[in-house]
Order: C-alpha cells, then structure tokens, then sequence
C-alpha cells in the first residue's frame, strides 16, 4: 500500500513533536540546561583528574629529581674511592722509583769500589811488571857478567 504525500507529512509532523520526549526518555537528547550542567560536571571531573594527573606527575618528577640525586651522590662517592686509588698507585710508583734510585745509587757506588779497586790493581801490576822486568834485566846482566868472566 503506497503512502501518499500527506501520510509523509502526517508521520513527519508526528515525529517532530514527539521527537524530543523519545530522546529525553532515552537520554540521548537533553533539554539545553541539562546538557550544559552534565558539560560542566563533566569539565569539572576533567579539570579534577587533570590536577591528580599533574599532582601525579608532580611527585614523579620529585622522586625522580631525588634519584638523581642519590645517583650524583653516588657517582661522586666512587670518584672519590677512584681518585684515593689513583692516589694510592702514585705512592706506589713514588716507592718504586725511591727504591730504583736507591738500587741505582748502591749499584753506582758499587762500580765505584770495583772501580777503584781495579785503578789498585793496575797500580800494582804496573810495580809488579817494573820489578819484575828490573829483576830480569839484572839477572840477565849478572848472567851475562858470569859467563864473560868465567
């Protein structure tokens, strides 16, 4: 059975007056002062939340400035043990160069000695070598002397 134009026009006219109550009996369309105070209860539960969220993030930030600075703490604490390391190696290396300038100095005054004592014993084979050659040049001469008045 087709409609005619004034049957659209009927339903259309029916549906434009009670349009408004079907909404509002299924809340999706409200009267203006209803939506508005559900809108700024809305804005004010956001505007709520908001602040939590920055409250939040707030403390975040403030447990996170004092890890930092725990970690400062701590970084410095084990530059501080580094550097008394750094400064227990340079003692060691201050002993060890000591100690090789002592070994140096005994080994130096050594050679001196051993030096010295051999400048003595040229000394004394230069004597030895003097003497004997003056020994054989006389016993050559007394020799000599012997057989050409013998």
């Amino acid at each position: 059975m087709p409609l005619a134009k004034d049957d659209f026009e009927t339903i259309a006219q029916y549906i434009r007056e009670n349009l408004s109550t079907w909404l509002a009996e299924q809340s999706l369309g409200k009267p203006p002062q209803v939506y508005e105070i559900e809108l700024r209860e809305r804005m004010v539960r956001v505007e709520e939340e908001l602040k939590n969220q920055r409250e939040a993030m707030q403390k975040g930030f403030e447990r996170m400035d004092k890890r930092f600075e725990e970690m400062l703490h701590y970084v410095d604490k084990r530059f501080e043990q580094v550097d008394k390391r750094f400064e227990q190696v340079d003692k060691r290396f201050e002993q060890m160069d000591k100690r090789f300038e002592d070994l140096r100095a005994d080994t130096n005054a050594r050679f001196e000695e051993i030096n010295a004592r051999f400048d003595q014993l040229n000394v004394q084979m230069k004597r030895f070598m003097v003497w004997s050659f003056g020994f054989t040049a006389t016993l050559a001469g007394i020799v000599i002397g012997v057989i050409k008045f013998t």
